[in-house]
């Protein structure tokens, strides 16, 4: 009797335990985006756009990473036939959306004069995409308006044209890498470029941590996330290294819609808000939610490496 009780106890734990387990250990999901296609920052000597292109393509490949969307800045392929290349290879492998034509900033500009810098991007979106499914628009600098009237106006013309907003929800200014990268490449200070690689990953780790608190102060619970990066000339030497960590905090990697497909991505502030960051930046100002204590990006010290 002891026997069998004791066999349908461990027989219960078992089916309990699968039952709990795929909750409890289901991975929190996550898209990659890309920013300022074809290039963010300066690039080391001799190094051209589409090799960078073409090391970060074969390793998104290697990988297995799902489409990961590039957002493209056009005005940067006039009169440049390698921007042009390192284009045309980005869409040969992975999407394109919009990020307007000249990265331009809504807080300083009309909301007329942005739509029109948004559709003169779009012919080169067009050239570049056999697929219709470059309608994303991610706002340069993440400003959505500094004004209630500009963020609407502007919300209401991508709807009209059928755009959807590429919201970020994770991001911890990775561009600020990029240049001083090529800087300390070019000087070949090892030292410099160890430094480089450390702070970058660390910083990526308080960050992700960061916005992992920041929606659960917002919703009550862990929702899906995208996250900013920026196509420069650290990314194919960090991107391993990042894609590993995102692996060691629990994520998995998704395509740009399935992430946006929570529902929290249909929430609009809806209020003027001045260089507010993210769209959970953006929820914590609106609500009054003070941050959780974290480290701050070491802007000085990357601005200062290899000078």
């Amino acid at each position: 009797m002891k026997n069998l009780r004791q066999s349908i106890w461990r027989n219960w734990l078992i089916v309990f335990t699968g039952l709990l387990l795929p909750a409890a250990c289901a991975a929190q999901k996550l898209a990659i985006t890309m920013d300022d296609l074809p290039l963010n920052g300066m690039l080391p000597a001799g190094v051209t756009r589409a090799e960078t292109t073409r090391n970060v393509l074969a390793i998104l490949k290697k990988r297995h990473v799902p489409p990961v969307y590039g957002f493209v800045n056009a005005k940067k392929l006039e009169g440049n036939a390698d921007a042009a290349e390192a284009l045309k290879l980005w869409a040969g492998a992975e999407p394109v959306g919009n990020h307007t034509y000249s990265h331009m900033n809504l807080e300083e500009n009309p909301a007329e004069a942005f739509e029109r810098d948004i559709e003169q991007n779009e012919p080169a979106l067009e050239l570049l995409s056999a697929a219709d499914n470059w309608h994303w628009l991610r706002y340069p600098y993440l400003h959505e308006g500094d004004t209630v009237e500009k963020r609407r106006a502007v919300r209401a013309y991508l709807k009209a044209r059928g755009y959807r907003i590429a919201q970020v929800s994770l991001d911890w200014e990775d561009y600020l890498w990029n240049t001083a990268y090529a800087r300390c490449v070019d000087k070949k200070d090892e030292k410099a470029m160890a430094w480089l690689r450390s702070s970058y990953l660390n910083t990526a780790a308080e960050f992700l941590d960061l916005g992992r608190e920041q929606a659960k102060l917002i919703y009550g619970h862990d929702i899906n996330h995208v996250l900013l990066m920026h196509l420069g000339a650290f990314s194919s030497a960090i991107l391993p290294d990042a894609l590993d960590l995102l692996k060691k905090k629990g994520f998995k990697l998704v395509t740009l819609e399935e992430a946006e497909s929570d529902p929290v991505y249909d929430g609009d502030p809806d209020v003027g808000l001045h260089d507010a960051g993210t769209f959970l930046d953006q929820w914590m100002q609106v609500k009054g939610i003070k941050y959780p204590e974290h480290a701050e990006k070491p802007y000085k010290e990357v601005e200062g490496a290899c000078q």
